[in-house]
This record gives C-alpha cells, sequence and structure tokens, in this order.
C-alpha cells in the first residue's frame, strides 16, 4: 500500500491535469476522484453537459491544490478544459495564422473572443470600417487573423481586419487581372459623398460619380443609392497604375436621348416641372433623364422678364413648346411664350399706320418715351416727334411718367416688336398756314425769348419766333445785342422774310419805323439773313446759336422760353 501510495504521488502534482472519475452528484456538485487520499468538488457549472451526467463517468480536471484549509483537494474541470485548448492552439496555431472563433463580450478596448481560449480583439481591429453597433457581430461564428501569441502571460491578440484587408488585397489582384471596360459588376455602396459613392466590388473601390448615376438630374448621390445597397453598375474606366475604377450605374439603363428627336419632334408643346432656376433661365424637367431649358427671352411675349424666378418657381408644373433639339451636346430649348398667342402678330392690323392711339407714359430713355397702348405693348416716341417747334433735348421736358398722351402711329415692325409713335403728329403744325397768317411787310408784336451773337429771337405766338438780326434792331450801329434788347422786352416789328419749308421768319425792329408807303425789301435788308446760317427757327438754331460763341443773356437760364 505505501508503496502504491508513493507511485500516486508521483503522478499527481499541483498544475497537472488529471484523469478522474465521477463518484456522486450531490445537487450542484460534482464530486470527483482523482486517485488521492481525498476527493475533489467541481460545480455543475463547468459542465456543458451536466444534465446528462453519470456516477462512473471518466473526467479530465485541472489539479489547483491537493490540500486547501480543509485539507480537501481543487480540481477544475473548466481550467482543464482551458489547459488542454491552450496546448492545442500552441501546438497548431503561430502567429499570423487563421483561427475560428465567436466574439462573447466587451471588454475596455475591445473584445473577448472564444478561439478555445480567451483571445482579445481591439476595437480597432474588428472591420475594414467603423463599427457603429460592436453588438451586431455577437454569437457569429467568424474568421480571425493570429497577430500576438504571449506564451508566459498566455495571451492572445487577434484581428478580424487584418484577415480581410489581407484577403482584400489578393482578391483585388484578382479583380485588375479579371476586369474589363464594358463589364457588368455587382457591388455593396461603401460610402457616400457629395461628388459620388465608392462601391465595393469584392477586392477593391470604385467610384461611382453623380454624373453617372442617372441620366436625369441629380442633386445629391444620396438620393439615388444607399450605404449597404447592392448595385448592379458597368466598368467605366481603369487605371490600374493608380488603382482606380470608374463606374456607371445609368449606362446600364436605356438612354432617354437615344432618340429624342422622334419622340419630340420642333415645335411639340410638352408639360414638365421646374427642377433649377438660374438668372437667364430656367431648367424644367421633360421626362426622367430629359431637361429642357426656357431662356427668359421666351417666356413671355409682352413682358420684361429680367430674371427667371420673377416668373416661375421650383416644383411649379408648366407648359412649353419644343424649339430646338441638340442631341449631341444632351440640350433642349424650350418656348413658355409659345404655348399663347403672339399678341405682336395682330399689332399692324390693331394699329394701322396713321391712326390716333391713346396710351400711358411708362418710361424714359435719353432718346424718347415708352407709352404703354395695352398690357404688354409699348410704342416709343422720339424727341424728335414731340414738338413742332421746340427741340426737345430729354422727353422729361414735356412728358411726365403715368401721362395719358395722344400719339399717332408712325411705323409698325412686328418682327422687332417695335410701333414708333408721334406726339406732335397729332397736333396742327402751326408752320403749315404760317403763309398764310403772315406776310411780308406785316407788323407784328412779340416778346424777346432769346439773344445771340447775331440778333434776338421774338416770339410772335405760341411756338413760333422770328429772327431780328443785329443789323435791323437799330438805325444806330449795334455793338452788342444785349445793350439793345433783353429777353422779355415787348417789340414790334415787321416781317421782312418767310420760308415755311425752313420754318423761317426774319423780322426788323428798325423797319417796324417805317410807314407801309415807305416800307421796301432790299438787299442791305436781307443781308444779315443768308440761308443755313442766321435765319434759323427754334428746331436747331438755339442750340447752334449759343454752340457758335452766341452771348446769353444775364436773365436768360435753361427752360425759360
Amino acid at each position: 500500500m505505501a508503496a502504491l501510495f508513493d507511485q500516486t504521488l508521483k503522478n499527481i502534482s499541483e498544475g497537472s491535469i488529471v484523469q478522474g472519475r465521477i463518484l456522486a452528484i450531490r445537487g450542484q456538485d460534482v464530486v470527483v476522484d482523482i486517485g488521492y487520499k481525498s476527493e475533489g468538488i467541481v460545480p455543475a457549472s463547468e459542465f456543458k453537459d451536466f444534465d446528462t451526467l453519470q456516477v462512473g463517468d471518466q473526467v479530465e480536471v485541472y489539479l489547483e491544490t491537493l490540500e486547501d484549509d480543509s485539507g480537501m483537494v481543487v480540481v477544475s474541470k473548466r481550467r482543464a478544459e482551458q489547459q488542454r485548448n491552450w496546448d492545442r492552439v500552441l501546438a497548431n496555431y503561430v502567429e499570423g495564422s487563421v483561427i475560428t472563433g465567436m466574439i462573447k463580450g466587451r471588454v475596455k478596448g475591445g473584445m473577448i473572443v472564444d478561439v478555445g481560449v480567451d483571445a482579445f480583439l481591439p476595437g480597432s481591429q474588428i472591420d475594414v470600417i467603423p463599427v457603429r453597433s460592436p453588438d451586431d457581430y455577437f454569437d457569429r461564428e467568424l474568421e480571425f487573423k493570429i497577430i500576438k501569441i504571449n506564451r508566459e502571460r498566455r495571451n492572445i491578440v487577434v484581428s478580424r481586419r487584418e484577415l480581410m484587408e489581407d484577403r482584400r488585397r489578393e482578391q483585388k489582384k484578382e479583380l485588375l487581372n479579371e476586369i474589363q471596360i464594358g463589364q457588368s459588376r455587382v457591388g455593396i455602396v461603401k460610402n457616400i459623398t457629395d461628388f459620388g459613392a465608392f462601391v465595393d466590388l469584392n477586392g477593391m473601390d470604385g467610384l461611382l460619380h453623380i454624373t453617372d448615376m442617372s441620366w436625369g438630374r441629380v442633386n445629391h448621390p444620396s438620393e439615388v443609392v444607399k450605404v449597404g445597397q447592392e448595385l448592379e453598375v458597368m466598368i467605366l474606366d481603369i487605371d490600374r497604375e493608380k488603382d482606380r475604377i470608374s463606374l456607371g450605374l445609368k449606362q446600364s439603363l436605356p438612354n432617354p436621348w437615344d432618340d429624342i428627336e422622334r419622340r419630340y419632334p420642333v415645335g411639340t408643346r410638352i408639360s414638365g416641372k421646374v427642377v433649377n432656376l438660374v438668372p437667364y433661365g430656367a431648367f424644367i424637367e421633360i421626362e426622367e433623364g430629359v431637361e429642357g431649358m426656357v431662356h427668359v427671352s421666351e417666356m413671355s411675349w409682352t413682358k420684361r422678364v429680367a430674371k427667371a424666378s420673377d416668373l416661375l418657381s421650383a416644383g411649379q408644373e408648366v407648359d412649353a413648346v419644343i424649339l430646338n433639339i441638340n442631341k449631341d451636346e444632351q440640350k433642349i430649348s424650350l418656348g413658355i411664350r409659345q404655348t399663347e398667342a403672339n399678341p405682336w402678330q395682330r399689332v399692324q392690323e390693331k394699329y394701322p399706320i396713321g391712326s390716333r392711339v391713346t396710351g400711358t407714359v411708362r418710361n424714359f430713355t435719353s432718346y424718347g418715351a415708352f407709352v404703354e397702348l395695352e398690357e404688354g405693348i409699348d410704342g416709343m416716341i422720339h424727341v424728335s416727334d414731340m414738338s413742332w417747334t421746340r427741340k426737345i433735348n430729354h422727353p422729361s421736358e414735356v412728358l411726365k411718367k403715368g401721362d395719358e398722351v395722344e400719339a399717332v402711329i408712325l411705323e409698325v415692325d412686328p418682327g422687332s416688336q417695335r410701333i414708333s409713335l408721334g406726339l406732335k403728329q397729332a397736333q396742327d403744325d402751326p408752320w403749315s398756314d404760317i403763309a398764310q397768317r403772315y406776310q411780308v411787310g406785316q407788323l407784328v408784336t412779340g416778346k424777346v425769348s432769346k439773344l445771340a451773337s447775331f440778333g434776338a429771337f421774338v416770339e410772335i405766338e405760341e411756338g413760333i419766333d422770328g429772327l431780328v438780326h443785329i443789323s435791323q434792331i437799330s438805325d444806330d450801329r449795334v455793338q452788342k445785342v444785349k445793350d439793345a434788347l433783353e429777353p422779355g422786352q415787348d417789340v414790334e416789328a415787321r416781317v421782312i422774310k418767310i420760308d415755311s419749308v425752313e420754318r423761317r421768319i426774319g423780322l426788323s425792329i428798325k423797319a417796324a419805323k417805317l410807314s407801309d408807303d415807305e416800307f421796301q425789301i432790299d438787299d442791305d435788308m436781307l443781308e444779315g439773313l443768308r440761308p443755313g446760317e442766321d435765319l434759323v427757327d427754334l428746331a436747331g438754331a438755339f442750340d447752334e446759336a449759343f454752340g457758335s460763341g452766341a452771348e446769353k443773356s444775364e436773365e436768360w437760364h435753361p427752360g425759360q422760353k
């Protein structure tokens, strides 16, 4: 017996795995005989198959202590399994090997993975993409790469990310060898940016640019694709030096521009939605993938549209007409005004030349005034057609905005959408019967209206001025006109010349002192009234006189008659 006992002690030592036999099952305790002077007790929780255990079954246990304070043997079935597993791992795996395991819990900085023994998986090594929900990886059998084994601490560090990257590099090589432009490939949307989406082609990412997602307008890639979505894409370009692949989604769909001219001939009326507004026009979606542009000049026959947003708004449904199609550049020109009758087409019938019209002064330019004849139809009165007798420098001298005026239609040009109006033509021309109202030798009275170096202008009736040459002011020699006459002065004179064609009247103050019998026209009297020089009228003479050295009276000011 003593020899047998000594032999048993040699085979049993703390820290070793020994073979035992179940002697009894007492509640949640399993009594195990290891051939020592006392038995060990193993908690039921260490047995995965506790419900099937029977007395007499053989089990391996780890001997932790031969005798505790109570003289009992301390054994553990779990530690025996861990030791066996650890030995198995060391015997079959080295750093860099691939091992299968299951994530079973979290610890600070990462996860605990059951690979037979507990291994540590750093949080950064779970996946190649950022992990938003680690719980999604629990209770799944996964493969890991062993990146470190510490035998002394009995510690293993694993990485799923490195394993995936290693395999991805191999897949990338295979992909680049196989892939060809024009192929269709299935991929998973990995990431979305403002300019497109990156699609995982199982080994390499390809860029699906926003312009290649749809034949239609795409404001942001997220409108078309979602992260994790499976797509069938076409290979558009391959740059093997830079490892870049360009992808297309719309290329796998029919191009709506292929038969655009057949489906939308010029002149076709269409309905669409305003999808974008720019200052110079609006883009209208005719169908998915097909847009046309309406320029501001094609929005209204009559309204002056400064910018598209003044007339249209995004999302608005509108009717338009196809004006032009450029299939190669994928451009369609549309017109909204063409959906209505052009009011200028009936202008010539409604406003014949010579007819009188009434309108409202709407706006001024430096050369004339625009008069609204009806909504959207304006005519223009040029400054030269505002007065028979006055030279008009700016329309505001005669008209004010909002004035109701009567005018005569002078010219109509529907093509250029222009109507020329005459203000003076709606009034009697005071020069038309001037020869009947005034004769040479007739005495007239008037007021000095303006002074010039060569003479004075005398208003003999409203809008009619005659010129008294400096030589006809007085019998005495006059050096300067202002020494003899002043603006506003009443004078009496005789008519010495009438030219109704040139709208000119010559007067003589000194001849007014002669009796009718004494009065006689002579060359000396007309010497100072040479045509085109000193004999002038209000349509140009005043400006010509003052622009060529004429003297201004001290009392005269702009705007005075």
